[in-house]
């Protein structure tokens, strides 16, 4: 079993974690909004409260995490924000979970709102970061408009990272799940 972390909790990153929790896995889901809590606790997973816009509110998230995955290739926002989200604030990120439990990372380097230079650049960074400080990346390149497509690269990707074949023939990990329990965690702070 493993501890994964989902920076990006919309919709995909609750398929992927209902998904995951159905296989046995912890999930830790961020959201910036408490309104978000019922939609991730009923996939199972822990809810987070914290944001990529205020990255000291995610240094707690990354507490006992095995995987931590940048879903963020469908941010909306300014396009400055969303440069900042795949550059500056994925490069400080990253660096904030080089001395912890993180022994993997996946990064989306797909989506339709983020320029596709600027997803390429996140994708070095990830790369380069990844390589100086010996911790195994994943890249997430499937098109997130076709979500069965989306889903099976991010397993695919974390069952690479954490050495696991998958799941049995013919199983989804759908609906083995039950709700989960924890509160939105604040962080100090915030």
């Amino acid at each position: 079993m493993a501890r994964i972390l989902i920076v990006g909790g919309g919709c995909r990153g609750r398929l992927l974690s209902a998904q995951m929790v159905g296989e046995g896995h912890a999930v830790r889901i961020t959201t910036r909004r408490p309104a978000g809590r019922d939609a991730i606790e009923a996939t199972g997973a822990e809810c987070y409260l914290g944001t990529p816009d205020r990255l000291a509110t995610l240094r707690a998230a990354l507490e006992n995490v095995t995987i931590a995955c940048w879903l963020l290739g469908g941010a909306r926002g300014p396009e400055e924000q969303l440069r900042a989200l795949h550059s500056s604030r994925l490069s400080y990120f990253l660096g904030q979970a080089i001395d912890t439990t993180v022994r993997g990372f996946v990064y989306e380097a797909a989506g339709a709102r983020v320029p596709r230079e600027v997803l390429a650049a996140g994708e070095r960074t990830v790369r380069e970061l990844g390589a100086r400080n010996a911790i195994p990346v994943a890249i997430l390149s499937e098109d997130p408009g076709d979500t069965g497509t989306w889903l099976a690269g991010a397993r695919g990707a974390l069952e690479a990272l954490l050495g696991s074949p998958g799941p049995a023939p013919g199983s989804r990990g759908k609906g083995d799940w039950r709700p989960g329990r924890s509160a939105c965690r604040r962080y100090p702070g915030s």
